[in-house]
């Protein structure tokens, strides 16, 4: 359609949840209902339903939205029988999300590879992707992290960065890694996140 010459930009679909975004939001809370936030009491779907929400609010469909309910299942909840589960339940491209997205299939989190090797290949497969959707669930996950992290740090102050294993350091370090991949995407989606988490990294790195 165009008016004065000019094509008027087409208008996507409104995404429709189906039974099946309710059955990965009954699954994402079973498989994490023992899981706290690191370091608080917050039960660990509050860091879910947030990633899923993100992803919808910046043009997500619904194999999106359940990847992001479903991102930390296979890396933290079990591993690849765990994905071999999502895949029959959920479908093969929710399976390829989420996937994508683990730096880890160890079936026992004890035996996950050092953190520092699981990063390095977690950015190199990061870099190589042609997959917008990884990428998205990816950026909404660093960013609520990111931003969960600050509010915190404002709260309480430096001895938050106990919490993680790797420190201020590691944990600021892999965000910034992980910035400069998410705004070299094709996808303006995952560019729009890129430029939200920026800032938060800049403002986490004040704390010392």
């Amino acid at each position: 359609m165009t008016t004065g010459g000019f094509p008027q930009p087409s208008k996507s679909l409104p995404v429709v949840l189906s039974d099946r975004f309710d059955r990965a939001f009954a699954y994402a809370n079973l498989v994490h209902r023992d899981q706290r936030r690191k370091g608080t009491e917050s039960p660990y779907v509050s860091h879910l339903i947030a990633v899923a929400s993100t992803v919808l609010e910046n043009g997500g469909d619904e194999d999106e939205a359940i990847a992001a309910l479903l991102h930390d299942a296979v890396e933290d909840q079990g591993g690849r029988p765990r994905l071999e589960e999502i895949r029959r339940q959920f479908g093969q491209r929710v399976a390829e999300i989420v996937e994508g997205c683990s730096d880890s299939l160890a079936e026992d989190p004890t035996a996950k590879d050092p953190w520092s090797e699981r990063k390095e290949r977690y950015h190199a497969r990061m870099r190589e992707t042609n997959d917008a959707s990884v990428l998205l669930v990816s950026v909404a996950d660093k960013l609520h992290n990111a931003s969960a992290t600050l509010r915190d740090l404002r709260r309480e102050g430096a001895g938050v960065w106990n919490r993680f294993s790797r420190g201020r350091d590691g944990v600021i370090s892999n965000y910034q890694t992980m910035l400069e991949i998410y705004s070299e995407s094709d996808d303006a989606r995952v560019r729009q996140l890129a430029a939200e988490l920026s800032p938060v990294i800049a403002a986490l790195a004040e704390f010392r």
